[in-house]
């Protein structure tokens, strides 16, 4: 049995009244996503056009989907619930929280940040996601126009990639120099613990871990919809024919920066919803917040989230076997 059929079974049953309501109106949802490609048509025929592609064979296909979506965005809601109580925990306590969402493209970070963010409160959190730096910002230290987005007292900062581009992103793609690649990794984990030195600072390391083919399955997806075509970058069109340096990359990072005070974790992401409830978990898990739910389970699933010294020792053993790292 697979994780997600574990995970089903934990789940809220589909037969439930609330469940039923739900279901109607991703069915809703079903025909206005096929009612986008009749626009153009006279009603009469709009009409028809929908009730052909509802009688089509394919359409258990797209209500199980929908289903689905509606099944996996239920079972995330009372963890969203124990954020809130965390968000709440932190204003009262005074202390701050910044987590790091870091990975490979089309990991899966941006989806995640925005369902770990969506019910919190607006006012005590903040995404982060920083472009390219100026040419001023390149003379200056790497890590300042960071820190200069750190948290407030009672605030979460979510960064949607970090001050680690400059061990993954920047050296893969000649963004950055030797040097500073080097003075990077030599002084980071220092700086890290400078943030945590007054004990009013939580920071949590998430790296995302997708595979080669779903990570090709994403692009492709990217690039034949247009909805999604934006998402579309420099680095994506060179991610897969990169990714061996890109692995080798990550695997420096992990063997350098994951510290007993400044751990990974990584959070294996071909499964976009075990990877948001799994992530949800792993932040619950760093704060001791009152009023923690006994209903639930915070237990880590071991198939999904990997401490980074694990990881590690996994890379080395694909090393050992195959003559370089593979993940």
């Amino acid at each position: 049995m697979d994780s997600r059929s574990r995970k089903r079974k934990k789940g809220v049953a589909p037969k439930s009244k609330k469940s039923t309501a739900g279901s109607k109106a991703r069915i809703r949802e079903l025909v206005q996503r096929v009612d986008v490609g009749t626009r153009r048509m006279k009603l009469s025929k709009r009409i028809k056009k929908i009730q052909e592609e509802m009688r089509s064979k394919d359409v258990g296909k797209l209500v199980d989907a929908a289903l689905s979506k509606h099944f996996e965005a239920e079972e995330l809601q009372p963890y969203q619930a124990e954020l809130i109580k965390l968000q709440q925990h932190l204003e009262k306590t005074k202390r701050k929280m910044i987590i790091l969402f870091d990975g490979r493209d089309a990991s899966g970070k941006g989806g995640t940040i925005r369902r770990v963010a969506r019910y919190m409160n607006e006012k005590h959190y903040r995404v982060v996601a920083l472009g390219k730096p100026t040419e001023y910002q390149r003379t200056e230290l790497h890590f300042k126009r960071y820190i200069e987005q750190f948290p407030h007292a009672g605030e979460i900062v979510l960064f949607d990639r970090s001050w680690y581009n400059r061990a993954m992103v920047e050296p893969v793609m000649g963004f950055c120099t030797k040097q500073q690649y080097r003075e990077f990794m030599r002084q980071v984990v220092g700086y890290e613990e400078s943030f945590l030195a007054d004990r009013k600072t939580y920071l949590v390391k998430l790296y995302f871990s997708v595979s080669k083919d779903e990570q090709n399955r994403r692009f492709e997806r990217r690039k034949n919809d247009p909805l999604r075509h934006w998402k579309l970058s420099e680095v994506d069109l060179q991610a897969q024919e990169q990714w061996d340096e890109f692995t080798l990359a990550k695997y420096r990072l992990l063997k350098k920066t994951h510290t007993d005070t400044t751990p990974w974790h990584v959070i294996r992401s071909d499964d976009k919803h075990l990877a948001r409830l799994e992530t949800m978990k792993t932040i619950l898990r760093e704060v001791p917040y009152r009023g923690r739910s006994r209903k639930l389970s915070f237990e880590a699933d071991p198939n999904i989230v990997i401490d980074g010294a694990l990881e590690i020792k996994v890379m080395e053993a694909q090393r050992r076997k195959t003559g370089k790292y593979v993940s």
